[in-house]
């Protein structure tokens, strides 16, 4: 659902300018330095980018999905890691709290996530749980106006620096399932929360995590988000199909800039005396890059306007993250490929996306884990 089409597209021409003219000539330096630039965080923060999808009663833009997915697909042309330090505040950091968070967490800590005053991280998978989250072992146990909180959360996005983490425990250790599970919001600077070391990653230099460790950490009992026991579980799947189309959008994004690249490479580089790009087997892997970046495009959008229309799109999500994320794989092998040696070599675009864009088939839920959704939804609605 668009509002407002020339609002929308005076944001998207605002964001690819600044993609073009100021993240994409800081990729380098992004990966280099294993950090966002401290002035690109700024600039981030006052352009809005924190509260793309967080309502303006609380200081966000209000995005609806589809205006939120064509704007993921502009900042998916640039390096994943530029998106991943505000994504979470948009995702799950915010969305959690504003599906079934009380009037009070609200006010406290949506506002100051939209403005990134506040960076969030959400902490569900564990050293022995990940795409078997309900298994999790991390336990609250209450004591008197507080929770204790014992565990360790594993590959936490932004868990070097967050502020505020979402952290899903279990407080019903007789309810071994998902609804003895429920959801805190747990600050920084909680004692009893410690950080690990940051990991080193295949990819998304850039792009921090590390285990989160809670040894005895003593958190509000005002902090359970919903103000109820076993509600957390629940949460954490209401937010998924919008965490899932955001990311097969930013897929589409970067797809998109590595058909872009290729094109490039392939008219100016020249073998046997003309452009690559007169070879009809280079000329094969470009079409079929491009027509599985605009089969992504076309399938994200047209899920992102049933969300809004209010459909339930918990199968087409997953349809659309299985897809997009294997495809943008596909597209990255083949713009290596286009490249020939050049593409293997660390000065060139393709060398770092090809590493980036082999994480998004494992977070948001793995491929296999959307295979196994969208079949069971399938049977179930048979049924």
């Amino acid at each position: 659902m668009i509002r407002d089409t020339e609002l929308l597209d005076q944001l998207i021409d605002t964001i690819s300018r600044f993609v073009r003219e100021r993240l994409i000539p800081n990729e380098a330096r992004l990966a280099e330095d294993d950090a966002v630039p401290p002035e690109l965080l700024e600039e981030m923060k006052e352009m809005g980018l924190f509260g793309l999808s967080i309502p303006e009663e609380y200081g966000g833009l209000g995005l609806t999905m589809e205006e939120e997915a064509l704007v993921a697909m502009e900042i998916g042309k640039t390096s994943p890691a530029f998106r991943s330090v505000f994504g979470t505040n948009n995702g799950i950091g915010a969305q959690g709290i504003l599906i079934d968070g009380t009037p009070e967490q609200k006010a406290k800590y949506v506002p100051r996530l939209a403005t990134g005053e506040l960076l969030s991280s959400f902490c569900l998978t564990e050293p022995d749980s990940g795409s078997d989250a309900a298994s999790l072992r991390t336990t609250a146990v209450r004591d008197g106006d507080h929770y204790v909180l014992n565990g360790t959360k594993r590959y936490i996005t932004n868990g070097p620096e967050a502020d505020v983490f979402t952290v899903m425990a279990r407080t019903d250790p007789a309810n071994k399932g998902a609804g003895g599970i429920s959801a805190f919001i747990v600050d920084g600077d909680a004692p009893g929360l410690k950080r690990g070391p940051s990991d080193k990653k295949m990819g998304q230099k850039g792009a921090h995590t590390c285990d989160i460790i809670f040894e005895d950490c003593r958190v509000p009992a005002e902090n359970i988000i919903g103000g109820e026991e076993g509600k957390g579980f629940k949460t954490a799947m209401k937010v998924l199909d919008r965490g899932r189309l955001h990311i097969s959008a930013v897929c589409v994004g970067v797809a998109e800039r590595l058909v872009e690249e290729s094109l490039n490479y392939a008219i100016e580089r020249k073998q046997f005396g003309v452009p690559l790009a007169d070879h009809q087997l280079i000329q094969a892997m470009l079409a079929d890059s491009k027509t599985e970046a605009y089969a992504g495009r076309t399938m994200v959008l047209d899920a992102a306007r049933r969300k809004d229309d209010g459909e339930n799109v918990s199968t087409l999500a997953s349809c659309c993250k299985l897809f997009c994320a294997e495809m943008v794989g596909r597209v990255a092998d083949r713009a290596v490929q286009v490249h020939g040696g050049a593409g293997y070599m660390a000065e060139y675009a393709v060398e770092r996306f090809y590493r980036d864009v082999r994480l998004f088939r494992i977070y948001e839920g793995t491929t296999q884990i959307q295979q196994v959704v969208i079949a069971r939804n399938m049977v179930r609605e048979a049924n």
